[in-house]
C-alpha cells in the first residue's frame, strides 16, 4: 500500500464516523503501520487540508481524530441549517459542570455545598445531554454516588482531554465561545430549562 493510500484509508475511516475515531482504532485497520507512521500521517493529512483551504479540517479531539467544518464557511451552513438548533447550557448548568469538571470526582452534596444550591435538576439535564456520568461511588457512609465528566464533554468543548482546559475562571467565556461556534454555523438559540423546576436554596435538616 502506497503512502497516500494509507492517507486515503485513515481519511475515510475517519470521515465515516460519527464519534472520534483513536490510534488504536486505525492500527487495526492498517496492522502494518505503527502508531507513530499513524500519526505521522495524520498530520501530514491534517496540513493538506489547511493548505488547500478545504471547507473541512481533521482535528485532534477526545483522545481521537474527526472532521469538522472549517469556521470560516461559518456563513454558507447557515443558510444551509437555518433550521437547525442547539441548546445553549443554562449559566446554572455551566456553573455546575465547571465544578464537576476541575474537581471530580465529587458527590452531588458535595456538589450543592459548593453552589449552596439544589442541582437536581441541572444534573438531570446535564446527565441527560451525556456531559456528565456516575463515576463510582464514594467510600464514605452510604457510599454516594460520585460525578465526573464523559468523553461526549471533550466533544462538545473541543478538547483532546481535561488537561486541555482553561483556567476554571475562564471555562464560561470557552463555553460561549463554543456554542456561538455552533450558532454561528446554522444554529438557534435556546437557553436549556432544567426540568424538576427551578433551583433553590438547599435545605438543610
Amino acid at each position: 500500500m502506497t503512502e497516500d493510500n494509507a492517507k486515503s484509508v485513515l481519511e475515510a475511516l475517519i470521515f465515516s464516523s460519527d464519534r472520534p475515531v483513536t490510534l488504536e482504532q486505525m492500527k487495526k485497520c492498517l496492522e502494518h503501520l505503527s502508531i507513530e507512521d499513524i500519526r505521522a500521517k495524520l498530520k501530514d493529512l491534517a496540513a493538506e487540508y489547511e493548505a488547500l483551504s478545504r471547507g473541512i479540517r481533521l482535528v485532534e479531539v477526545a483522545g481521537g481524530y474527526q472532521m469538522v467544518t472549517a469556521t470560516s464557511f461559518s456563513p454558507f451552513l447557515k443558510k444551509l441549517y437555518k433550521e437547525r438548533r442547539v441548546e445553549r447550557l443554562s449559566k446554572p448548568a455551566l456553573e455546575t459542570l465547571a465544578i464537576i469538571a476541575y474537581k471530580q470526582p465529587l458527590t452531588k452534596l458535595e456538589i450543592e455545598s459548593l453552589r449552596s444550591v439544589n442541582v437536581d435538576g441541572v444534573m438531570k439535564s446535564l446527565l441527560d445531554k451525556d456531559l456528565i456520568r456516575i463515576s463510582g461511588r464514594k467510600q464514605a457512609p452510604g457510599r454516594p454516588f460520585v460525578f465526573g465528566t464523559t468523553k461526549q464533554f471533550l466533544i462538545y468543548f473541543g478538547l483532546n482531554s481535561l488537561n486541555d482546559l482553561p483556567k476554571m475562571e475562564d471555562f464560561s467565556s470557552m463555553a460561549k465561545a463554543k456554542e456561538d461556534e455552533l450558532i454561528a454555523a446554522g444554529a438557534q438559540q435556546i437557553v436549556t430549562e432544567e426540568k424538576n423546576g427551578s433551583e433553590g436554596p438547599t435545605q438543610t435538616n
